[in-house]
């Protein structure tokens, strides 16, 4: 409790207080009458107060500050009612403040300030309480006295005496102040009692606070008594629980949970846990035998520890390095693909010799051992050219386990490498899923769709395979959820990819792209002759020899009712054929179907593809372009139109903005070479050109359209048709000169099942023909070219025009008519 002095004691000092006195203000702090009040002084202008007050009658005034962080307060900053205090002893501390015991005297009442300086002084005038002598005042006093009491008791700081130092207090003054100092009162609260000038609304005033302060104190209590009570339960049931084991082990029982520990104690043996994974599985054991069942966290131990029991650590398939058969299974499963399955012996020769001569890495040569026994294959081409499949044959080749998983529209970093185990629900990320389902720790994993990896604000996954996918580091992937080390150097990753612009560079970095292009219709035939229709017909319950196709059949189908670079379409086209056979097979109508071109027009219907290309080209100004699109290679018809204007260029076909450069390249280079192709230069100024490229629904871009631009504008204002069996790709600059492009397998494959005979492309593109097929190469003609004007001399016809507007028109006129002729038949 506070310190008080007896209201006798300073009878004789408050006669003798003077009605100017210095005051001092204080911080969080209200001072009472009575009161023994220890103060630190440490700002200047109140140090120096202190000590002219010493050399006076060591009396001040005591006034609460209204704001406590402001450093040196003004007359209006702090409250007018406050206590005449009386300095007893001051003593300077080492770090130059005083440290100060004043003793209240009287209340004060400021009536105005003299002034702030040196430090605040005003003229006072004295305060005392009014005391009125009656029942109710004792009423008060009694029940105040019973509550302080209670909260007495209450209160676990409060000394054993403090209850009867109170009931020796007798005067009301006196008892009000002694409450409120050792109350727990805001400054602002405190002042407000301090200003009360009846001691009846004081005593009010503080039975309300102590009312409530009685109420916390209870609840605190009985909160801390409930706590106490589950801590003693949980001590009493850990005690008793030690007791049954004791007394259970005593008779040679044992409990559930005793047994179910000793259980995973020795999976844990058996499993052939690495160092680290088997010392944190311990760990986690021991947590859980110290754990009751009934605990919220046993489960996800039980759970944690099962994870790490059934992963393969150290259980491997034995690998099938016989070269022989490798070759043999993929050929089976797989016509051509040499280059992929090229790749594929490489990677068992290497292994094979490595095992078989015990090649060691030197020191600083791990990783490129790692990088030779584990490469990642990234197979990337258009969709149905079997790039899924192709890692279910390399699993069968080596003898190995397949697992796979899609990363298409993944966006969840944790995906990859698992959630932690705080989170409610956590599992392993599915790499580590996938290696438990295939129970090896050397499968064949395939990860699909690999450019089609998203990522969002929770994560990067592409970021995250990283490490999956690098041979020098993933020996030591460590899943969130587990977190320890787990080997996946003995894994054989395998991507799949449509395109490779949408894969980050770093990840694309650590794969060796194997790039697979679309089939030549020979190669579809071969395929679907060796493998589509064997797996159709057996797929719909049909024996061997009761549906056989013809190639003219097999033919009619690629070209009229397919076109894609793979084969899939090809498949479901087979399936509805050998579907619509069973039906007459099942019926009794016939016992075997030879399939005929005729046959398939029965069954699949009306074609639904025809070769644009076979259609002769008769009017000026559309030239045959080819393209590569997510499906592969294609061909489109790039047309150019003219019509009475001022120069203007549009431009249609939803084109992007590479493109539609490339169409005002085109243009300006025929303007400024319109003399060249015989061509009055005026007309351009009074000559609006639309260029359109089909189909509108398409978008469109790239710069190797360059070449097939240009040939049109100048097929339009020469008024020499482009030849109809050629196709053309290129970039081209503004001096005419064709640069190269990317993607001419695709492009020349596609301009072959389109029946276009002769293909003009960029000079230094000639050495991508090597990577075409023979049979393409021998029945088409490629023409290189370094400059437009000798692409132009081999696509525009050799007509001799004396007068090409004049001409150009004529030959409009003339396919209107032809037009109109048609419609009218």
């Amino acid at each position: 409790m506070a310190s008080f002095m007896q209201p006798d004691d300073s009878n004789d000092r408050v006669a003798s207080i003077p009605r100017d006195l210095p005051m001092l203000p204080l911080r969080n702090t209200v001072a009472y009458p009575f009161s023994v009040l220890p103060l630190v002084v440490g700002i200047p202008r109140s140090v120096k107060l202190i000590e002219d007050a010493l050399q006076g009658n060591r009396l001040i005034g005591l006034v609460s500050m209204k704001d406590g962080s402001i450093e040196e307060p003004l007359p209006g900053q702090v409250y007018e009612i406050g206590t005449v205090a009386m300095i007893h002893r001051v003593v300077r501390a080492p770090d130059n403040t005083l440290q100060v015991v004043v003793q209240g005297l009287e209340r004060l009442k400021v009536e105005y300030w003299l002034g702030a300086e040196p430090y605040l002084r005003a003229h006072i005038s004295l305060a005392p309480d009014i005391v009125p002598q009656d029942v109710e005042l004792e009423a008060l006093e009694r029940s105040l006295r019973e509550l302080a009491q209670e909260v007495i008791a209450l209160a676990p700081n409060m000394p054993e005496d403090a209850g009867k130092f109170l009931d020796q207090v007798q005067d009301p003054r006196y008892l009000a102040y002694l409450i409120s100092a050792n109350s727990r009162l805001e400054v602002a609260e405190g002042q407000k009692i301090l200003e009360m000038d009846n001691v009846k609304d004081k005593f009010r005033a503080l039975m309300v606070h102590l009312t409530r302060e009685k109420e916390v104190l209870t609840l605190g209590q009985k909160i801390q008594s409930e706590a106490r009570e589950e801590m003693d339960k949980a001590q009493r049931e850990y005690y008793l629980r030690q007791q049954l084991r004791a007394i259970q082990k005593e008779l040679g029982e044992a409990d559930e949970s005793q047994v179910a520990a000793d259980d995973y104690r020795k999976k844990i043996e058996d499993a052939g846990l690495p160092e680290e994974a088997k010392k944190e599985a311990l760990r986690e054991l021991k947590r859980l035998e110290g754990m009751p069942p009934q605990a919220a966290e046993h489960s996800v131990i039980k759970t944690y520890l099962d994870w790490l029991i059934e992963l393969p650590w150290n259980k491997l398939s034995e690998d099938q390095l016989d070269i022989v058969h490798a070759r043999q299974v993929l050929d089976e499963d797989h016509y051509d693909l040499q280059e992929v399955k090229d790749r594929i012996l490489e990677f068992l020769a290497v292994r094979k010799l490595v095992q078989e001569r015990g090649v060691r890495a030197e020191p600083g040569e791990e990783e490129k051992v790692s990088e030779a026994m584990g490469a990642i294959l990234c197979f990337v081409g258009p969709p149905g050219v079997g790039k899924t499949s192709l890692g279910q044959s390399i699993a069968r080749a080596l003898g190995r386990k397949f697992t796979r998983m899609s990363l298409g529209g993944m966006r969840d970093e944790a995906e990859i490498r698992g959630h932690r185990r705080t989170y409610i629900g956590a599992l392993p990320g599915r790499i580590i899923q996938a290696i438990k389902r295939a129970s090896t720790r050397n499968p064949v994993f395939m990860l699909d769709e690999v450019d089609k990896i998203g990522n969002d604000w929770r994560g990067d996954p592409s970021s995250a395979l990283l490490e999956v996918l690098d041979p020098a580091q993933n020996h030591a992937f460590r899943d969130h959820y587990l977190d320890v080390d787990f080997d996946l150097s003995d894994v054989i990753f395998i991507t799949t990819a449509n395109t490779l612009e949408t894969i980050p560079p770093p990840l694309r970095d650590r794969m060796e792209i194997i790039q697979l292009d679309g089939y030549t219709e020979y190669e579809k035939i071969k395929i679907a002759q060796g493998f589509l229709v064997p797996r159709q017909v057996k797929a719909n319950g049909l024996r061997e020899g009761e549906v056989t196709f013809s190639e003219e059949a097999l033919r009619k189908t690629v070209q009229d009712y397919t076109r894609e670079a793979g084969v899939r379409n090809l498949e479901r086209q087979i399936g509805t054929i050998c579907r619509k056979s069973a039906v007459k097979i099942a019926a009794g109508e016939v016992q075997t179907i030879a399939v005929t071109p005729e046959i398939v027009r029965e069954y699949l219907k009306r074609e639904r593809f025809e070769s644009e290309a076979s259609e002769a080209i008769e009017i000026p100004g559309i030239a045959t372009g080819l393209a590569v699109t997510a499906v592969g290679g294609d061909i489109l018809f790039i047309e150019a139109t003219r019509m009475r204007g001022k120069g203007g260029l549009t431009l249609t076909g939803q084109l992007g903005d590479v493109m539609r450069e490339s169409a005002q390249i085109a243009h300006s280079y025929v303007r400024s070479k319109a003399q060249a192709l015989g061509v009055n230069a005026d007309i351009f100024e009074q000559t609006d050109v639309h260029i359109h490229v089909p189909a509108g629904a398409v978008p469109k871009d790239g710069p190797s359209a360059g070449i097939t631009m240009v040939t049109a504008m100048a097929s339009l204002f020469s008024g020499r048709p482009v030849r109809s069996d050629v196709g053309m790709t290129g970039e081209v600059t503004l001096r005419g000169r064709v640069l190269p492009i990317g993607g001419v397998k695709m492009k020349v494959l596609a301009a072959h099942r389109a029946g276009l005979t002769t293909v003009i492309l960029p000079k230094r593109n000639e050495r991508d023909l090597e990577d075409l097929p023979d049979d393409v190469r021998q029945a088409m003609t490629f023409v290189p070219v370094d400059r437009i004007d000798e692409a132009l001399a081999v696509a525009l016809l050799p007509v001799e025009i004396k007068e090409p507007e004049a001409l150009a028109a004529s030959n409009g006129r003339q396919r209107i008519e032809e037009l109109g002729m048609l419609n009218a038949e």
